[in-house]
């Protein structure tokens, strides 16, 4: 090879067979009992034993002397060992040598069990090659880490050619000068102060600093050791800076920051225009300068937008914005509002496409933004618009909407690495968005679900007068299976129902539904509130098991309730619940208690037994029935929600619609977090100007008797015109007692918006109603009844039954009823 072959080629100073020399080496291996395994041609060499002759043998027979016990000693427990060893030659002769002895121990083995592998350079460099210092300067010129040396004085003396590279500069223009002299920034202070520090301690020192250096267009990220550089005297002469770039670190970190942050403040609710909002409040100003969020209008109904690419033009409801400005001044388009986007919008292409992307803002650009929507070109232009990231919001397969990110105060235009990042933040958005969606759907008909099966108006009663609020939750949870009732029942009386189903959602309403159907069904039989709850835990324990059934799992359906019974006759009120909270009574004279009524396990469990109790109620008291949502808060103690009730009810009122809205505003925070039913009832009472009552004998010949008595009451009463329906009624009821009942007898008339006729007996016998054949000599009698009445019924008593009729009256004939 001739030397014009190899001029300025630094390749050619070396071959590959001058790299690796394994011969220069000694190498030797010993296993765990001290014996030699392994024997290297350097091994031969320094001591001049071949392989055959040294392998198996003792390596102990290679030391010049017995080795000190503490070397013994190190070798049982260190990893690796060095120092200098005299070893014998195979002539005889000693050699002192610096060994250095690793342990190699095998996988599985116990540690300090493995073998040694013992090496030792043949020879040692001299103490200056000859070309050391050219060396060196190499190394130094041409490191890959920015590096310069300072003199004591802090002025430059050296810089490697990395550093030439950042600085711009070649090191003789830099010779001589400090940092803040090289680098004209706030950070190059700061350097020169922890460079004296190193200079003064002699302790190497470490910093992290963002530079704008001249000829970059955008800040970097650098960590920087200083360390003092000493002579061979150890006096310190100078100072080496080592420099190293993290730029690219430090963004990638700032993105998964992001990202976190993201993750975070993301779907903290199930509001979509609050969840559209968080995703332009965590973009700024890390990734843009100017954030929006579009969404078809489709989505904000809860319905699903129809497949495929929008229609041209594509319309879009602006839902959120953000901007690094104050008060968001480049806004066009304000929320709420439906805007159109032409096809070369970025919004249109990046919707058109289903694929983020890039666009840079350029003079034609602008131009095309101006000729279609010349306001959004002006605040274009006036805040520097630069560089677009449009970002399609899909989740589940369907397309939502847009995010855009813009840039105008960072100077840098979206790269790669940001569109990822748009990309992924968006998609956590989009999912969070879709859930919200999905929420507010079935929200939606939840609730429609849930008022149409709670009751549409309270029909007015002759017993009570009442008022029910419900109020549906305004959290995450859903809509619950709250419910209540007001059922007319048999003798002017009135069933009153509060309820609640376990859990939130559709399913929770379907299963109000149901049991509120059936809490009517089992009124009507006029059940004690015993019963009822019984026959409605049987009930609820099949809606169980039917669930487990269909979702082919195993889950409960739960609920609790109160029902009440109030006779305006008697002022009595029969009460008894199902796990549910205690009702409150409020007297008229202002006093509030919590009745003692056995609470009775929640609906589901079976078999297990409900108490009735039964108090007597003042003309004018209020009874309070409610769900516990109404009791129970965040933060507060039942006992405290309580005690809140009882004042509320104690103060008077103008009426019961204003308690209602009294007692929601003073128990219940502006977003409840469950659902809540209250319905409150002012009692009544009918008096003996609306009662009349005898006791019958079980004589057939007192039927006649009983007929005039009712009919000289109907007239006392001015009811003339519903004689002859009533001495109908009261003949064929009365002679069905005597005949198949049991004394004591007793008929009742109570006048109410209707005319009602009672016969009590003490038969459990039911009457029922048959077709009479045409010789039949009775079976006629309860089917005339059925047809000249409005309803008729019979009720199970703790001492036999009660067969009732029911008459409708005339407006005019109609008593005032005691109201307030």
């Amino acid at each position: 090879m001739t030397g014009s072959d190899t001029a300025g080629d630094d390749r050619a100073a070396w071959q590959p067979d001058d790299l690796i020399d394994e011969s220069a080496t000694a190498r030797a291996e010993v296993d765990p009992h001290g014996i030699v395994t392994g024997w290297s041609e350097g091994a031969r060499r320094l001591l001049g034993y071949r392989s055959t002759e040294i392998i198996g043998r003792p390596a102990a027979s290679l030391l010049a002397g017995e080795p000190p016990v503490e070397t013994l000693r190190s070798l049982k427990t260190l990893p690796r060992w060095n120092g200098a060893t005299t070893l014998r030659h195979r002539d005889g002769h000693h050699l002192t040598v610096n060994l250095l002895a690793h342990r190699v121990e095998p996988d599985g083995e116990e540690k300090g069990g493995g073998e040694w592998l013992l090496v030792c350079p043949l020879a040692r460099p001299p103490s200056s090659p000859p070309h050391d210092d050219a060396l060196v300067m190499w190394a130094f010129t041409r490191s890959p880490v920015t590096t310069a040396l300072y003199d004591t004085g802090l002025r430059l003396r050296r810089a490697n050619a990395d550093m030439e590279r950042v600085i711009g500069l070649p090191e003789a223009a830099m010779q001589g000068l400090r940092v803040s002299e090289i680098v004209v920034d706030p950070e190059s202070d700061r350097t020169e102060r922890i460079m004296r520090r190193a200079l003064e301690t002699g302790e190497q020192q470490h910093l992290q600093q963002s530079l704008h250096l001249a000829g970059h267009e955008s800040p970097s990220v650098w960590t920087t050791l200083l360390t003092p550089v000493r002579d061979a005297e150890g006096t310190i002469r100078g100072v080496l800076l080592s420099a190293y770039d993290m730029t690219e670190e430090h963004l990638a970190r700032g993105r998964l920051a992001l990202l976190n942050e993201a993750s975070i403040r993301i779907g903290s609710t199930l509001d979509l225009a609050r969840t559209a909002q968080e995703l332009a409040d965590v973009a700024i100003p890390q990734l843009a300068d100017f954030v929006t969020v579009d969404l078809l209008p489709a989505i904000e109904g809860g319905d699903d937008p129809r497949a495929g690419s929008p229609p041209s033009p594509v319309m879009l409801r602006r839902v959120a914005y953000q901007s690094v400005l104050e008060g968001c001044p480049e806004v066009v388009v304000e929320r709420g509002t439906v805007a159109a986007y032409p096809d070369d919008s970025t919004a249109a292409r990046c919707l058109a496409t289903g694929r983020p992307l890039i666009e840079n803002v350029t003079a034609a650009a602008m131009d095309r933004v101006a000729s279609q929507t010349p306001d959004r070109a002006e605040r274009m232009q006036r805040y520097g618009f630069h560089s677009v990231l449009a970002v399609p919001m899909r989740a589940r397969g369907i397309t939502l909407g847009v995010a855009t990110f813009s840039r105008h105060r960072n100077p840098e235009p979206f790269a790669q690495d940001d569109l990822l990042l748009g990309e992924e933040i968006t998609a956590r958005a989009a999912v969070c968005i879709d859930n919200a969606r999905r929420y507010g759907r079935e929200r939606r008909i939840s609730l429609t679900l849930q008022s149409s099966l709670l009751p549409q108006r309270l029909p007015p009663q002759a017993a009570v007068e009442v008022a029910s609020r419900y109020l549906p939750a305004s959290t995450q949870a859903g809509i619950g299976g709250d419910w209540f009732d007001v059922i007319p029942l048999s003798g002017a009386r009135v069933a009153l129902v509060v309820g609640d189903v376990v859990g939130h959602g559709i399913q929770a309403s379907a299963a109000m539904g149901r049991l509120r159907t059936a809490v009517r069904t089992l009124a009507d039989v006029d059940l004690p509130p015993d019963e009822l709850l019984t026959h409605l835990d049987d009930m609820v324990v099949r809606l169980s098991a039917e669930a487990d059934i269909a979702a082919g799992v195993v889950g409960e359906i739960g609920a609790t309730c109160l029902y009440a019974v109030y006779d305006p006759v008697s002022r009595r009120c029969a009460m008894a619940r199902a796990g549910h909270p205690v009702p409150a009574l409020a007297t008229p004279d202002g006093v509030v208690v919590f009745p003692d009524i056995p609470a009775g396990p929640p609906l589901g469990l079976g078999g297990l037994p409900f108490e009735v109790t039964e108090i007597e109620l003042t003309e004018g008291s209020i009874l309070a029935l409610y769900t516990d949502g109404l009791i129970e808060a965040r933060g507060r103690d039942i006992d405290d929600g309580l005690d809140a009730l009882r004042k509320v009810l104690a103060r008077p009122t103008s009426s019961l619609e204003n308690t209602c809205d009294t007692v929601l505003q003073t128990l219940l925070p502006d977003h409840p977090a469950d659902d809540v039913a209250l319905l409150m009832a002012r009692t009544r009472a009918l008096d003996e100007a609306h009662v009349a009552t005898w006791d019958v004998p079980p004589d057939p010949a007192a039927v006649a008797e009983t007929r005039k008595n009712a009919t000289r009451q109907l007239s006392a009463w001015g009811l003339d015109e519903a004689a002859f329906v009533t001495e109908l009624v009261v003949s064929e009821l009365v002679t069905n007692a005597i005949r198949y009942g049991g004394a004591p007898i007793q008929l009742r008339l109570i006048r109410d918006r209707n005319l009602i006729c009672e016969v009590s007996d003490a038969s459990n016998t039911t009457p029922h109603l048959r077709r009479a054949r045409t010789f039949d000599e009775g079976g006629r009698g309860l089917l005339l009844v059925a047809q000249l009445t409005q309803a008729w019924g019979t009720r199970q008593t703790y001492t036999g039954k009660t067969i009732w009729a029911e008459q409708s009256l005339s407006p005019h004939a109609s008593p005032s009823t005691k109201t307030d």
